[in-house]
């Protein structure tokens, strides 16, 4: 129980993370426009699929914010960078995070596993 407080009601963590996300978006701003949407429109679906505290949403975010920086220093278009299918380069992303659509999934494979008995 103490975990699940400290995770999800430290305040000092959550004031850090909002200072880091502050600082997040500030260096989307300076993105290129087409860097800058992309950007958005990949973290409004990570954001859809959350669970969690979302922490592990931000690292992620934060990579990615790296990626699309050092492609903009070299030059290269964000669909350069993301490849053409962008949802299937957020799939990627995600594959290894916990998102609700996850938990679904879990939750449905339990509940039929338990009903049939396997």
């Amino acid at each position: 129980m103490k975990e699940f407080f400290n995770t999800y009601f430290n305040i000092k963590n959550m004031m850090d993370e909002k200072r880091k996300y502050r600082q997040q978006m500030a260096r989307v701003k300076a993105l290129p426009n087409d860097y800058q949407y992309v950007f958005k429109k990949i973290q409004e679906h990570m954001w859809s699929n959350v669970t969690g505290s979302g922490y592990d949403m931000m690292e992620l975010q934060y990579g990615l914010l790296d990626l699309f920086e050092e492609s903009v220093a070299n030059g290269k278009p964000v669909l350069e960078v993301t490849g053409e299918d962008v949802a299937g380069f957020v799939d990627e992303l995600l594959k290894n995070t916990k998102t609700y659509e996850n938990k679904w999934k879990d939750k449905m494979n339990k509940d039929i596993h338990r009903k049939i008995g396997r």
